[in-house]
């Protein structure tokens, strides 16, 4: 169990990328667990492994005491001293006690808790690894499926894809290749566990910098995504250099650049528009492709009016209020759409309501007749007119 454990160690590290020394750990602890059920006694027994010439020793750890009442845990003074003249009360001596038969027996009994390390240390490189992919994107094969999740192999370890984490009727069949956004990695006691998604609205993202060199260098920055997988998306950019046209460069040449993103998502549609610090702009680019004709908004939370021609209240709504609730959550704005003819309706209504309460706020009597305003209103005007003429004869 010499030469032989060293070659297995060393293989181990090489095929496992396990540290030969963590096994070494495990093994020390195996054998003083295997010394204690054979021998009845390891509260003072150390375990050492020579990792050069892989041979194993079992030490006794005795305390130098002036009278010994348990020989298995202390040695007497004079004998300490026969042995080396150094020693005082206190000190401790290891007495070496390898039995003959020692290195079959920890073979035997440690054989489990070694691989129960060497899974713990595996399980810690995998987590450790895959870790550093979390809320990235990565590539994986989609190996099977059940009840609850479709389970994707990214090499070392299965990464799991939860219903909710699937795009709507998207269809996964084995040995499909997919990417998938790594949005959650735990380590649990059965090992680490990975959560991917196709539906997260940052795996868009992702494959906006993979698709879009000027994205991942940071000249043209996405802002914000609102996106309801499998069917539709928006996408805001702008671009940190004056000459570069944000959306035409997400979209590329007769948009080759977003039809890749859009393949990869099985065809779901994908609205890129301009950012604008005018948040009345913004709004505007995010109703795409209907027409804005004004934006008008309320004074105390983020809600805004939006007025678009009648002919495009519906294309505004879009299907099922889609487009509306995608440039709301794109915005961060709560918008109220509008046509044009209803929002004059509106706009006229107020303006009657504030008329009435304008008569209301007067002092002329309520049971005053018509008849008798138009005759004050003739009075005031004879008045005006005296004057006037006062004014000429004065001249």
């Amino acid at each position: 169990m010499s030469k032989e454990m060293l070659n297995a160690l060393e293989a181990l590290e090489m095929e496992k990328g396990i540290s030969k020394e963590i096994v070494i750990d495990a093994l020390e602890v195996a054998l003083v667990s295997a010394y204690k059920r054979h021998y009845g006694q390891a509260q003072n027994v150390e375990v050492e492994f020579d990792n050069k010439k892989g041979n194993i020793h079992v030490y006794s750890v005795k305390e130098v005491t002036e009278e010994v009442m348990d020989s298995q845990l202390e040695v007497a003074l004079t004998d300490a001293l026969a042995i080396n003249p150094a020693y005082e009360l206190g000190d401790t001596i290891r007495f070496e006690v390898t039995p003959k038969d020692f290195g079959r027996i920890a073979a035997q009994t440690a054989k489990q808790v070694i691989l129960q390390r060497v899974r713990e240390a595996e399980r810690t490189i995998i987590y450790e690894e895959f870790s550093a992919y979390e809320n990235e994107i990565m590539q994986g094969i989609v190996e099977r499926q059940d009840h609850r999740y479709i389970y994707v192999n990214l090499g070392k370890i299965e990464a799991v894809l939860s219903r909710q984490d699937q795009i709507p009727n998207e269809v996964y069949q084995p040995h499909d290749r997919i990417k998938v956004y790594v949005s959650k990695v735990e380590n649990t006691s059965k090992g680490p566990q990975v959560f991917v998604s196709r539906s997260h609205p940052d795996l868009l993202k992702r494959l906006f910098e993979q698709e879009i060199p000027e994205v991942y260098d940071g000249v043209v920055e996405i802002v914000s995504i609102s996106r309801e997988a499998g069917d539709r998306s928006k996408v805001a950019v702008r671009s940190q250099d004056s000459n570069i046209d944000p959306v035409g460069t997400c979209v590329g040449p007769k948009g080759q650049r977003v039809q890749a993103i859009v393949n990869e998502l099985k065809g779901e549609n994908m609205d890129i528009v301009e950012w604008n610090e005018d948040p009345a702009v913004f709004i505007a680019n995010a109703l795409n492709p209907a027409q804005v004709i004004d934006v008008i908004f309320s004074e105390n939370d983020r809600s805004c009016t939006v007025v678009v021609p009648d002919y495009q209240l519906s294309l505004a709504i879009g299907k099922r209020g889609q487009n509306a609730r995608l440039a709301a959550k794109l915005t961060n704005y709560k918008i109220d759409i509008k046509s044009e003819s209803d929002m004059a309706e509106l706009l006229e209504q107020q303006a009657q309501e504030e008329t009435v309460e304008i008569l209301e706020d007067t002092d002329v009597p309520a049971e005053l007749e018509v008849s008798e305003i138009d005759q004050t209103s003739d009075i005031l005007t004879v008045d005006e007119s005296l004057d006037a003429a006062i004014e000429d004869v004065e001249e």
